[in-house]
């Protein structure tokens, strides 16, 4: 979850659409091939001030024609049936007002990998990346350990889990979350990658729907994390369709995460490494929630844009 008040909020607000603007001209003289229909939504998406025009309507296409997006430019000069074309419009004009592509599609790349996603989860974000790499460099150091066990709280759509697990063959993990809508797509997606048989699905509030003697090596989260204020501002494309849950983190946007890291300090081994996803102006306040002998200094991962992303500590060996 890449959102806050100083995020990467950089997805356009759409302005409000007419729908007659939406009908594409359908002159006799001049067929409507993947080259035409791709230039004219891209104009149609730029003029709506769209962050990449040319790619989401890339996406939108390829997903009609059953194409890879690569396999449009092998065609570019076929004729799209009728059909193809009443099917495409209909995701422009729903993509116009508001509706993430994604969600259209119904798929989302993360980490080189493909995800079903739905309303019920929270659509993956290339910042989110970083935190399957603190993982797996987490795993990397870990002596001793032939499977090791990582928990990961507020799983959603189970692109981290899934990335991690297809990256470590050695990991075993349970991959919680409170939504059983999006546990079941979870589950789909480990699926669809072969990597089923070593995640366990739980459905709960944090660490609640576990035994309470489990105990992991590593644990990774992408909490609820924007505060309340700034999630009643959002764009509407992330407010009016993203999970508030997903979001949504109390007046400061701690409340989850105090919570988390008051229970990871219980659930770690001596040693073990909990990262989270932090929101980009919560760098000082997360570090003081690890002050004390639980935790090692922790560190701060910063994104692409030079914001603070990922936080990770060690829950020090007991003395």
């Amino acid at each position: 979850m890449v959102l806050a008040a100083s995020q990467r909020l950089d997805l356009p607000r759409p302005p409000s659409f007419d729908l007659t603007h939406a009908v594409m001209p359908d002159p006799a003289a001049e067929a409507w091939t993947i080259r035409r229909l791709l230039s004219w939504t891209t104009d149609f998406f730029a003029k709506r001030g769209f962050e990449s025009p040319r790619l989401e309507a890339e996406v939108l296409l390829a997903h009609v024609l059953d194409h890879a997006r690569y396999q449009l430019y092998m065609h570019i000069d076929d004729v799209v049936s009728d059909a193809a074309r009443s099917a495409f419009r209909d995701l422009v004009k729903r993509r116009s007002e508001g509706e993430p592509s994604a969600y259209l599609v119904g798929r989302k790349e993360f980490y080189a990998l493909s995800f079903k996603v739905t309303p019920a989860v929270l659509i993956p974000r290339p910042d989110s990346e970083f935190l399957v790499i603190e993982a797996l460099e987490a795993l990397g150091k870990m002596v001793g350990r032939e499977t090791p066990r990582l928990a990961d709280v507020g799983t959603g759509s189970g692109c981290l889990a899934v990335a991690v697990a297809r990256r470590s063959p050695q990991v075993r993990i349970v991959a919680i979350d409170r939504s059983a809508e999006a546990l079941a797509v979870a589950r789909e997606n480990a699926q669809a990658h072969g990597v089923a048989d070593r995640i366990d699905f739980c459905e709960g509030d944090l660490f609640e729907p576990l035994d309470p003697e489990d105990r992991f090596d590593l644990i990774v989260s992408n909490p609820p994390y924007v505060a309340t204020p700034v999630w009643e501002t959002l764009e509407p494309t992330i407010k009016n369709f993203e999970p508030r849950l997903a979001l949504d983190g109390g007046i400061d946007g701690l409340d989850v995460i105090r919570r988390l890291v008051d229970q990871a300090a219980v659930r770690l081994h001596p040693g073990g490494t909990l990262a989270m996803e932090i929101g980009s102006d919560q760098g000082e306040a997360v570090t003081r929630l690890f002050a004390g002998d639980l935790w090692s200094p922790p560190t701060i991962r910063r994104d692409h844009a030079g914001l603070d992303r990922v936080v990770t500590t060690r829950r020090l060996p007991i003395a």
